[in-house]
C-alpha cells in the first residue's frame, strides 16, 4: 500500500515534468529557438518525468508480500525477505491503527501519508527467534518497511488482508501442544 500510494501522489508531478518539457520542446523547435538557453533547460524535464514515471512504477512493481512454497516473500525495491514458515507464530488480519499504539494506548508517530490507511486491515506476522534472527529480518526489511516491524511483529498494509492470511495460514506447520479447542465441558449436576 505505501507504494501504491506513493504512485498515486507522484504520478501527478511526473506527467507534469513530461508535459511542460515536451510543450516547451515543440514550441522552441516551432520558434527554431532550440539553442536558446531560455527553452535549453526545459529540455532535461523529459527525461526527468521519465526518469521519475519510471522509478515510482519501478518501486511500486518491487513492493509486494508474496506467499510461496518456502516460505512468506517480502520484497522492497532492492531488497527482499523470505520468512520460513516455521518461524511464523500467527498471522491476523488486524487495523494497522493496532501496530502503532503501544501498552499504554498511546500512539506512536504515523508516517504521514499513512493515515489515510490507519483503520484498513493489514497482515500482522508473529516470528519466533532470538534477537540477532529479528534483527537481520529488519535489516534486509530497509529502511521503509524497517519501521513496520515493532519487536517480533511485522505489519503490512495490502490491498486484501484477509486473502494473504488465509494463503498464508494454508502453510503454516500444524502447532502440536497448543491449544486448538476442545470437547465441551460437562454440565454440572443441579
Amino acid at each position: 500500500m505505501y507504494a501504491h500510494h506513493l504512485w498515486m501522489q507522484q504520478r501527478f508531478y511526473a506527467g507534469l515534468l513530461l508535459i511542460v518539457g515536451l510543450g516547451s520542446v515543440a514550441i522552441a523547435i516551432y520558434q527554431g529557438q532550440i539553442l536558446n538557453t531560455g527553452y535549453f533547460a526545459f529540455i532535461f524535464y523529459v527525461p526527468l518525468g521519465l526518469l521519475m514515471a519510471v522509478g515510482f512504477l519501478f518501486y511500486r512493481w518491487r513492493s509486494k508480500v508474496e506467499v510461496r512454497e518456502e516460505g512468506v516473500k517480502i520484497s522492497n525495491t532492492l531488497q527482499s525477505v523470505t520468512i520460513d514458515y516455521d518461524t511464523i507464530r500467527w498471522v491476523k488480519a488486524l487495523p494497522l491503527r493496532q501496530h502503532y499504539e503501544n501498552q499504554n494506548g498511546r500512539t506512536r508517530r504515523i508516517v504521514p501519508f499513512m493515515k489515510r490507511h490507519i483503520d484498513k486491515p493489514a497482515v500482522f506476522l508473529k516470528l519466533r527467534g532470538d534477537e540477532t534472527q529479528l534483527g537481520a529480518i529488519k535489516k534486509r526489511l530497509g529502511i521503509f518497511k524497517g519501521g513496520l516491524m515493532n519487536d517480533d511483529v511485522i505489519a503490512i498494509p495490502v490491498p486484501d488482508a484477509d486473502v494473504v492470511v488465509w494463503e498464508i495460514s494454508s502453510h503454516l506447520p500444524e502447532r502440536i501442544g497448543q491449544n486448538q479447542g476442545g470437547a465441551r465441558r460437562r454440565k454440572r449436576r443441579r
